[in-house]
Parts: structure tokens; sequence; C-alpha cells
């Protein structure tokens, strides 16, 4: 069994090693300019995947309402870069904060409801949200958006070009990965993953779930807000059509193709979801029906995603050792 699970682990550094390759190599193999932005947007869709991925996935909260922190992102970061000509890398730490507060805003008055109750919540945040966008004219000049986002500066010298942003995107999402992994590693994302399964069993061992839930609500909110800051600064043009509620569910469709409470899931599904409608424009009209059709099909007959929680067995056993141990412990004392 040693020996199989060795072999595995070589097989699994062995393919980590040629795709970290690949995606280093990928601008100077592939020169087409609209090939970089459909990798620069799927490593965009990458970031608020795994940012909604750990507020539904791991602490099971649906949300709706994850494009409002992803707006409320792109307008504070850009707002300080044309208005106060905040450097960008600030611009990015200061909106995930905006954004992070805005979700303890959301998290705090709502998290006592549970299922269809909070997702019609979340979902009225975005539509609020989105409204304020459209008619706070005087600071979002509403629908006209915002024009002329600068490109990221670093000592001094720009960062434009698809093949630096292309770079930055996938930094970001290396970044964005090693946090979740250490999260989800962690007690508190044991503590999540026990709250998604059983409140109650939870409570019972002294886990208390709006602490997490809320945790999980801020965590997701940042990280959305940084994500919404980086889009800005890589269009250069921001307007509310681009964070309406469709935007949610495409962001949540691709957290359920992919699978929940996966890492690796989250990456799959916002690369389908990017790619199989780029990949159908030939059909022309008939490609989102071809696309719909097939989600459909997908979530018939395996509707745990590609890469489902039942992929990651790490954590489970983690925390079935967690509670036997507990368990024990108690029968002690």
């Amino acid at each position: 069994m040693k020996k199989i699970c060795s072999i595995y682990e070589a097989h699994k550094k062995i393919i980590q090693v040629i795709v970290a390759v690949l995606l280093l190599c990928f601008p100077f193999l592939i020169t087409n300019s609209y090939f970089l932005h459909v990798a620069i947007s799927i490593g965009v869709y990458v970031l608020l995947s795994m940012s909604l991925n750990l507020v539904t996935g791991y602490a099971g909260q649906l949300c709706l309402g994850q494009a409002a922190c992803y707006g409320i992102g792109a307008y504070t970061g850009s707002l300080l870069m044309l208005n106060y000509n905040v450097n960008f890398f600030l611009a990015m730490i200061v909106s995930a904060l905006v954004s992070g507060l805005f979700g303890f805003l959301l998290g705090l008055p709502t998290l006592r409801l549970k299922g269809d109750y909070l997702a019609i919540v979340t979902l009225g945040f975005g539509e609020i949200v989105h409204l304020v966008f459209v008619n706070w004219a005087d600071v979002t000049r509403g629908p006209m958006g915002l024009p002329g986002i600068p490109s990221p500066s670093l000592f001094g010298i720009s960062i434009s070009g698809r093949k630096a942003f292309y770079y930055m995107a996938l930094i970001l999402v290396v970044l964005f990965v090693v946090f979740m992994r250490r999260l989800i590693n962690s007690g508190v994302g044991m503590a999540m993953e026990t709250v998604k399964t059983d409140e109650i069993a939870a409570e019972s061992i002294g886990i208390y779930p709006i602490r997490y839930k809320l945790l999980a609500f801020v965590l997701a909110s940042a990280m959305a807000g940084l994500a919404g800051c980086f889009y800005a600064t890589y269009i250069s043009y921001i307007s509310p059509t681009t964070f309406v509620y469709n935007t949610s569910v495409t962001i949540l469709a691709m957290v359920v193709l992919g699978g929940m409470g996966s890492i690796a899931g989250s990456v799959i599904g916002a690369a389908i979801v990017t790619l199989v409608p780029e990949l159908l424009r030939f059909l022309s009209d008939y490609r989102m029906l071809i696309f719909g059709a097939v989600m459909v099909i997908m979530m018939i007959y395996k509707p745990e995603g590609f890469w489902g929680a039942s992929k990651r067995v790490k954590n489970i056993y983690k925390i079935d050792a967690e509670r036997r141990t507990h368990e024990r412990n108690t029968e002690r004392n």
C-alpha cells in the first residue's frame, strides 16, 4: 500500500511540474493575442470561483451576490487609481479590505438564515449594489462607467501588454491556491467543513457555526474584491453591466460544475465555463443553447462535478480523527 501511495505521489508531482512548465511557457507557445485574453479571463474566473467555493463549497452557504463584491473591489480600486493616483498594488489591498468589510456587513445579520432564504438575501444585496453603481453617477459615472483605468506600475515601470497581465493573473491564481490549501488544511478549514456537515454536531464540540460562516463570507468577499481590482486594471474600463446577477450565476455554475469543496474543481469549472462557449462560437446563436444542454446533462449524470469533494479525502479523515479524539477525551473526563 505504501509503495502504491509513493508511486501515486511521484506521478502527481511529475504532472504538476509539467503543468507548471506549460503555464509558464504559454505566452511564448501561443502568441495569438485573443488566446492570451481568454487565458487571462480564465485566471480572473478562477479567482472568483475559488472565492465563492470558500463560502459555498466549504462553509455550505449558498451565495448569489458574489458579483457585488467583485464590483465593489473593481470600483474601489479604479476610483483610488483614477482620483487619487494610488499605486495599483496598494489599491488592490484596499479593494480587498473594503469588499471584505461589505462581506462582514452582509454576513453579520443574515447568517442565521439558511438555504433559499440566504440565497435570496444575497441576491438582493447584489441587486442593491448594482443599482448603486448605476445611480450614484457623481462617483461611478453611472451607466457610462469608468474609462482610462491606469495599468499597474512597479518601481516606476509600467506593467502593460497581455503577456504581463497573463503572468500577473497566474501569480494571483498561485497565491489563491496556496492560501486556500493552507486555510482548508488548517483547523479553521476543518471547522468550516464540520459546520457544513452538521451545525448541531459542530456546536456540541465547541465550534461556533456563526463565527466560521462569517469568516468565510469575509474572506470570500475580500478575494472577490481583489479579483475585481485586477480585472479593472486589465480591461482599463468598468461599467455596472459587468457586475450583474448573471455574473453571480456564472460563478456559481463554475463552482458546481467543477466540484464544490474542491480547489481543483474551481480551476476546472472556471476553465470549462470560459472555454466551451468560446470553442462553440462557430455555431453562432446555438452555442449557448448547446452549452446549457451540456451543463444539464453533466449535473444529471455527475452531480458532484468534475472534481468534487469526494476526491479530497485528506481533510475528511482529519475531521473524523479529530471527532474520535474529542469523544475519547470526553469519555476520560
